[in-house]
């Protein structure tokens, strides 16, 4: 109850400093959803990649592989995939990167997927990612080489910030009426603020300026992180993200009681609610989770597909005083913590494979 308050104190006082343009009415983002149906998928990354810049650049962009795996998630009965984008990519060879990601929604549509892009986030382990050659996996490191996009030096300072428009505008007003989009998701967990980031409103807000002026036919959102008001929650990114969000997201590797409590606090904005990240096993399953998102029509989107480069079926690992990961030392682990398939196409858990086909079937 004390959560549920704080939320609705934040809510009112973010009303205040939103800036809202001509975000979706609750009216035109509940059709949008009611003509989708319910959303089920996975965040995506190629095995054979470990960042994002391994995934999109020319020389390591996978599209074999791409097929191989939407495939299986297409046998999954999943209709959405996540990924995230490359700012890095995108500045150095933008025409190949839009052909790239239009290949790619090729890819998607053909297994009757459609595609989430992610712009910016904070998150990242990889220090001053360069293009090229990308690093190998690090023996049990979960997402050893992952990019901050566009890192901290970028989200800091507007005077970089038309670097950062191009990339947003060149890439919507090419799909923007593209039915192989589903959502642009502006910016991943701007409440994560780590490795010199000080807020990330300030470029959420352009970025959303940015979105709307291309008049996208998907709806703009971003994901809260965490549950209101818990410890690392912060004020400014989930007030704002709330307030401009055509369709709400949110993230949650919690267990079925906290994840439905956030879905509670959610619903009464009478908007479209799809989470964007869930699944860390043993805490969240999709045998405990999954259901609680078709009750309520949650869109529901796992975290992971194939256990690849990233080593996402690793659990997030333990860091020194410096703030390093601190590798695991078994070569993998016991229970998986994310993905769903071996890099041959056989599952982690046949029961869990049959159980995710006839939850969404049924």
């Amino acid at each position: 109850m004390k959560r549920i308050l704080l939320f609705v104190t934040v809510m009112v006082l973010a009303a205040c400093g939103r800036v809202d343009y001509n975000r979706w009415s609750e009216e035109k983002a509940n059709k949008w959803a009611e003509d989708k149906g319910w959303i089920v998928g996975c965040n995506y990354i190629t095995a054979t990649a470990i960042n994002q810049i391994e995934m999109w650049q020319a020389e390591s962009f996978d599209p074999e592989t791409m097929d191989r795996e939407l495939a299986m998630a297409e046998d999954l009965g999943f209709n959405t995939v996540r990924v995230f984008l490359s700012f890095l990519v995108y500045a150095d060879d933008p025409k190949g990167f839009i052909e790239r990601f239009d290949q790619f929604l090729g890819i998607c549509d053909k297994h009757g997927i459609k595609a989430l892009p992610t712009f910016w986030t904070n998150g990242g382990k990889l220090h001053d990612p360069k293009l090229g050659k990308q690093p190998g996996p690090f023996k049990g490191v979960h997402n050893s080489a992952w990019v901050m996009n566009p890192g901290a030096e970028y989200v800091n300072d507007p005077a970089k910030w038309p670097e950062l428009e191009k990339m947003v505008k060149g890439v919507i007003k090419a799909f923007r009426k593209d039915d192989r989009v589903l959502i642009w998701c502006l910016y991943n967990e701007p409440e994560h603020l780590r490795r010199g980031v000080t807020s990330s409103v300030p470029l959420m807000a352009a970025t959303f300026k940015w979105a709307r002026e291309c008049r996208p036919t998907q709806p703009l959102t971003a994901p809260l992180m965490v549950p209101p008001g818990s410890k690392s929650s912060s004020f400014h990114e989930s007030t704002f993200l709330m307030e401009n969000s055509d369709v709400i997201s949110f993230h949650s590797y919690y267990g079925p009681e906290v994840t439905e409590q956030m879905i509670k606090i959610l619903l009464p904005y009478n908007r479209p609610i799809v989470c964007t990240e869930y699944m860390r096993r043993p805490v969240s399953t999709f045998q405990e989770i999954l259901p609680l998102f078709k009750k309520y029509n949650v869109g529901a989107i796992n975290f992971g597909l194939t256990a690849g480069k990233c080593n996402f079926n690793f659990p997030w690992n333990k860091v020194d005083e410096n703030g390093e990961s601190i590798p695991w030392e078994y070569d993998e682990p016991e229970v998986w913590f994310h993905d769903i398939f071996h890099l041959d196409g056989t599952p982690y858990s046949e029961g869990e494979v049959e159980f995710i086909k006839k939850t969404i079937r049924e």
